[in-house]
């Protein structure tokens, strides 16, 4: 059996506050694009699971994809697989590409799986792999709160817009931007805010990491800028970085601007 575990893009990141259990209070809406990496899993004539991998990320002895397998596993029988990864999404981009694979490779081994698990219990092990995970097992646009495990459908109103998604050559790294993101509440709730008109919405949205990684990497904010250049109505910093998307009203063509870059581009969910 063969998946397409993709991408997502956040429409606004507040940190609101530092958790008592460390982590923090987030206020996001995550909305999947067709960003994909590639996941193949067989069963195998040996008596063993196996994982390889090509691709941005290479080999997958540490890869999310083999703890999903682990926990599955420890919950249901699973015949021995040969799983092979290809990755497309680029790492520490703030596009969860590693969340997607493993929560895209815990519903296809359950395809193998006997019994096969119920969604709540996909939804828990996601949960336990990581903050992102739990948003791509239904791998629709979501509101997103708490450390990231509270979803709730939303529709964003992006029908017939495109995304356009260029990766700097930066590398950022999530535990360097929580490090130094400085929590707040202020602005209008992001369920609020994504009900006005998309051209409003730069005015109203906002990604709480930009600020450091701006001053930090001046290119970025350049980055940003650029894409607002380029037509986009709406231009924002992807999760943690560092990634950037913009959202057009065509499709924008952007490989032909931003020279060696990975870029995609493609339509929203509606």
């Amino acid at each position: 059996m063969i998946c397409f575990p993709n991408a997502k893009i956040n429409l606004g990141l507040r940190i609101l506050r530092k958790r008592p259990d460390g982590y923090h209070e987030l206020e996001t809406i995550m909305v999947p694009v067709g960003f994909n990496d590639v996941l193949e899993a067989v069963v195998s004539a040996e008596n063993s699971f196996q994982a390889s991998g090509t691709g941005l990320e290479g080999p997958v002895a540490h890869n999310l994809v083999v703890k999903a397998w682990e926990l599955l596993g420890g919950e249901t029988h699973l015949p021995p697989l040969r799983v092979h990864l290809h990755k497309n999404i680029p790492v520490q981009a703030g596009l969860g590409g590693g969340s997607s694979d493993a929560s895209f490779a815990l519903k296809l081994f359950n395809g193998f799986a006997s019994p096969e698990c119920t969604r709540s219990s996909l939804l828990e092990m996601a949960a336990r792999i990581g903050s992102d995970c739990p948003f791509f097992i239904d791998n629709r646009p979501a509101m997103v709160r708490g450390r990231g495990d509270l979803l709730e459908e939303v529709d964003p109103g992006l029908k017939g817009y495109y995304a356009g998604i260029v990766v700097p050559d930066v590398s950022v790294s999530t535990v360097e931007a929580y490090r130094h993101v400085v929590p707040s509440a202020s602005g209008i709730p992001l369920d609020e805010a994504v009900r006005k008109p998309v051209e409003e919405w730069k005015e109203h949205i906002f990604n709480g990491f930009e600020p450091y990684f701006f001053k930090k990497h001046p290119g970025l904010k350049r980055l940003k800028t650029s894409l607002y250049d380029k037509g986009a109505v709406f231009a924002l910093m992807s999760g943690s970085g560092s990634a950037f998307y913009g959202i057009f009203k065509e499709k924008p063509g952007l490989s032909k601007h931003f020279g060696d870059l990975i870029t995609w581009e493609g339509p929203l969910p509606h």
